[in-house]
């Protein structure tokens, strides 16, 4: 008797008109497209934005409070779009992240700038998959998520690496609000570290040097860019230039990642070939790699950059707004303190390991 409708219901799914279809995820997305508008506004305050809070990180935060509020009554007419945001303009704003990054980028930094980004991935991402599972006990997803937010790019390598993992949506937050705590406490920290260098010299750094230095180990691109305003403007220039080189690290990372994930899996289920059989590619993180190198031949007219730049921030910004959605608060509790004791040692290691390694490179190879 259950056969029947289930075929009822595929067969109707198929002949779904497709205005239907639109317009059961047009309130979701519309949603999300008002707390987008609503980010993207208070991003542009002079106080927030010198916090190096994006629209990205605002964005979340309002979904969490609507989320956690108004939009439980709203959520069935909502679902649908809210979902597509969270996942299908999560990966196209990825995709078009490589809009902002030239391969022309890494000459700029040179060899050192490439050893020192993939070092400190490497090895950020190694402590916190280690620290998380091992000592504070927490499960994968949400160590690694942890570990991509504080050795790449914040909030946006977390929402990437979301799909690899299938993570749940709390685990995700709990991610970016570690990026959130600490990359807001760095852009306070490196300025002040850097005068407390220059009188106690515990490192050779120049201005740029040290920029090398923030780009390599401060989670957000807007985070990195006030911490660098907050030295001088080489500072700035070349701790953006190394950030960007760690952001085009993500989609090789992601490919990796997936790649591990599923042998894994195989080697579990049935030996390593069925591993290799079951790897997911994400393929959006290929495509990341072709736009940032189509946008390294220099053909589109520049014209057209920034307009395609603030629709990336909006597709990503709607993504982040759909995750705070639909977390609630009582998951972030039950994480508890762990995750942030995790981060914190990951914070830690970021400056003063971070400090090590710039130093050590630059003095071998610079």
């Amino acid at each position: 008797m259950n056969t029947l409708p289930l075929n009822k219901r595929d067969a109707l799914k198929n002949t779904v008109p497709q205005p239907l279809r639109i317009s059961r995820v047009i309130p979701g997305l519309a949603l999300t497209g008002v707390i987008t508008a609503l980010a993207i506004w208070l991003s542009d305050f002079p106080t927030l934005s010198q916090l190096g809070l994006s629209a990205l990180t605002l964005a979340i935060v309002i979904g969490m409070v609507i989320g956690n509020t108004f939009y439980p009554a709203a959520r069935p007419w909502c679902e649908e779009g809210v979902t597509l945001a969270k996942q299908r303009l999560l990966r196209l704003g990825i995709i078009l992240y490589g809009l902002r990054l030239t391969f022309a980028q890494i000459a700029d930094v040179g060899a050192t700038g490439i050893l020192i980004d993939a070092m400190m991935l490497c090895s950020t991402f190694a402590l916190a998959c280690w620290l998380g599972q091992r000592v504070f006990k927490l499960d994968r997803d949400t160590s690694m998520l942890i570990g991509a937010g504080s050795s790449i790019c914040g909030a946006a390598a977390v929402m990437a690496t979301e799909p690899v993992l299938n993570a749940k949506a709390e685990k995700v937050t709990v991610a970016v609000a570690t990026v959130v705590i600490f990359g807001t406490a760095a852009i306070f920290l490196y300025p002040w570290l850097w005068q407390l260098n220059a009188h106690y010299h515990w490192v050779n750094f120049t201005a740029a040097q040290f920029g090398i230095y923030t780009g390599s180990t401060v989670h957000e691109v807007a985070q990195v860019v006030a911490a660098g305003q907050g030295v001088s403007p080489d500072a700035e220039n070349a701790a953006v230039i190394a950030k960007m080189i760690r952001v085009m690290m993500l989609a090789p990372f992601l490919l990796l990642l997936s790649g591990w994930i599923a042998r894994g899996k195989g080697v579990k289920e049935a030996g390593e070939k069925s591993g290799l059989r079951n790897i997911t590619i994400p393929w959006f993180a290929l495509m990341f790699i072709l736009v940032a190198a189509f946008n390294s031949l220099d053909i589109l007219p520049h014209s057209w950059i920034p307009p395609l730049i603030t629709l990336d921030t909006v597709l990503l910004a709607m993504a982040m707004a759909a995750l705070g959605l639909t977390t609630h608060i009582s998951a972030l509790r039950q994480a508890g303190l762990k995750p942030m004791l995790l981060a914190a040692i990951l914070f830690v290691w970021l400056i003063a390991g971070g400090a090590g390694i710039n130093e050590l490179v630059q003095h071998l190879f610079g």
